[in-house]
């Protein structure tokens, strides 16, 4: 198959194009984690996987996912309770939790945790804006916080280990002309979490280094030899950061491995691939406002011109699951039933033939936008782009990186014609995945990027959203899957199984579908 050739072609050149790896020898006591960073540090401003291993890490929130648990668990919160109406959640704190700076956290510091989230109306705060006003935020005394819905939200205990808690008293001391102190702490920390940001070392998207935070509320008998350093260290390439995990230079991954990686760090003697059951679908995201995507044949020609097998089961060798629709399939609210498309050019080009009878111009040149260091995503991009070439489309693969692709979706007409990223595990609900990407309320968040808009759609995934029992939401996430797979705005292809190479050192690596596992208070090192 002629895409085979292109691709070996392309790993022949990358693999010539290597640059040296990072030279930082793994030591006693320290992490070397070789995931992404964050464009920046401020947990309630960014909403993306890299700024997982932020939170996770740095900040604590009410309630966290621990390992498999598909349910929160409590962490800050000792408690809570909800209303008959499910209105009104009480949340009671446990005690004796400390600051970085050691000063005690008391219910106010999550009250305006909360308040600031939701007045700056960034990150995260689409899971709680539909459904909650800052002053419905409320500490009727040191250890307890209070939120009154104005609707009743399903997700919402689902949703609450997204939000951050920061330290009120550094964040207002660094307040400059309105912006919620957002500057200061794109680069500082105000968190609670098992370690603390050193700012001298904090490169955006290159460097960071954690130290261990002796006093954290959880305690750490629990891991007798606790990492007291990590020091994150990311490379643009993947072959670079399999190639320093070889060598012991870098402790992980990320967790996106291609296959012929997988296959290279399993064939070392000190490393190993995890591989863990994920929630993360892969999507190519077309912009529904563009013409010719605008048009219903053509995105449904472009949904047959896919090579799903080809790239699911030779490419990747099987290491992932084909996932049709925009809900993963080992989730509720997914229809057994839901059938998605198949890889068929010549069914493909009659939909194409249909468009541009219909005036949609198909002619013209096609942008696919990709995370340039991300491997599979340029794979992805390269099959597309040489089956398309065989039904007379020209499509000119464009090289970015992901906070550039997230700031263009914020407007129909920088949005990207379509770009392929993964929809990770922010929490586990359906609201996660397909109520963000496809209710036309969350338009301008790089979720929703495809720009689709259907009023039955944004329907059934409201009432969804407000439904109190787990049967009738399934019910009606499934309707909405159906409708949504038949507009075909985007091409769903897979659900992963989350592969990240670790030197053997590493130990007590506990995935979690949130956040990925780089969680590095359960984690120990031993040379």
């Amino acid at each position: 198959m002629r895409w085979r050739h292109l691709l070996s072609s392309a790993a022949v050149a990358a693999a010539l194009a290597l640059a040296s790896p990072p030279s930082h020898a793994a030591t006693p006591s320290t992490l070397v984690w070789g995931e992404n960073l964050p464009a920046g540090l401020d947990p309630h401003a960014i909403f993306d996987v890299p700024m997982q291993f932020v939170l996770l890490n740095v900040y604590d929130t009410l309630f966290r996912y621990v390992g498999q648990d598909q349910e929160p668990q409590p962490w800050l919160a000792e408690s809570h309770t909800v209303s008959d109406d499910g209105l009104t959640w009480t949340v009671k704190l446990k005690s004796g939790i400390k600051f970085h700076d050691g000063s005690p956290m008391t219910a106010e510091d999550v009250v305006y945790s909360f308040q600031r989230l939701l007045k700056m109306g960034r990150g995260p705060s689409g899971a709680f804006k539909p459904v909650l006003k800052a002053e419905h935020v409320t500490a009727p005394d040191a250890t307890t916080v209070v939120f009154k819905l104005d609707k009743p939200y399903a997700p919402f205990f689902a949703a609450l280990p997204l939000v951050a808690i920061v330290n009120p008293r550094v964040v207002e001391a660094n307040v400059k002309d309105g912006d919620y102190g957002s500057a200061w702490l794109s680069s500082n920390d105000a968190g609670s979490g098992a370690y603390r940001v050193d700012p001298a070392t904090y490169q955006p998207r290159v460097a960071l280094d954690l130290e261990r935070f002796p006093e954290h509320f959880y305690g750490w008998s629990d891991n007798p030899k606790p990492i007291d350093m990590v020091k994150s260290r990311p490379s643009n390439e993947t072959s670079t950061r399999v190639l320093a995990v070889i060598k012991g230079e870098t402790d992980s991954t990320d967790g996106y491995l291609p296959a012929d990686q997988v296959a290279r760090i399993e064939k070392a003697e000190g490393a190993r691939v995890a591989r863990d059951e994920s929630m993360r679908i892969f999507i190519i995201r077309m912009n529904n406002t563009k013409p010719p995507f605008d048009n219903a044949d053509f995105r449904q020609c472009l949904s047959r011109a896919f090579n799903y097998d080809g790239f699911n089961n030779v490419l990747l060798k099987g290491l992932v699951d084909r996932n049709p629709g925009p809900i993963p399939k080992n989730l509720w609210g997914n229809p057994a039933d839901l059938k998605g498309y198949s890889y068929d050019l010549k069914q493909a080009k009659v939909f194409c033939d249909k468009a541009k009878a219909a005036g949609a111009p198909i002619d013209r040149e096609l942008e696919i936008h990709n995370q340039a260091e991300n491997e599979q995503a340029v794979q992805a991009s390269q099959i597309f782009q040489s089956d398309l070439r065989k039904i007379g489309l020209n499509v000119r693969i464009v090289p970015s990186q992901w906070p550039t692709l997230v700031s263009s979706t914020a407007k129909p007409e920088t949005s990207p014609d379509m770009w392929v990223h993964w929809v990770s595990t922010y929490f586990v609900d359906p609201e996660n995945w397909i109520g963000q990407m496809y209710d036309s309320q969350f338009h301008g968040t790089w979720k929703a990027s495809s720009w689709y808009r259907n009023d039955k759609v944004d329907q059934l995934l409201r009432e969804a959203r407000g439904g109190k029992d787990r049967a009738s939401r399934e019910k009606l996430y499934g309707e909405a899957s159906k409708i949504i797979v038949a507009d075909a705005p985007d091409i769903w292809v897979y659900n992963t199984v989350a592969l990240r190479g670790l030197t053997n050192r590493v130990k007590g690596y506990k995935y979690s579908p949130v956040g990925g596992g780089s969680e590095a208070r359960w984690m120990s090192v031993e040379n």
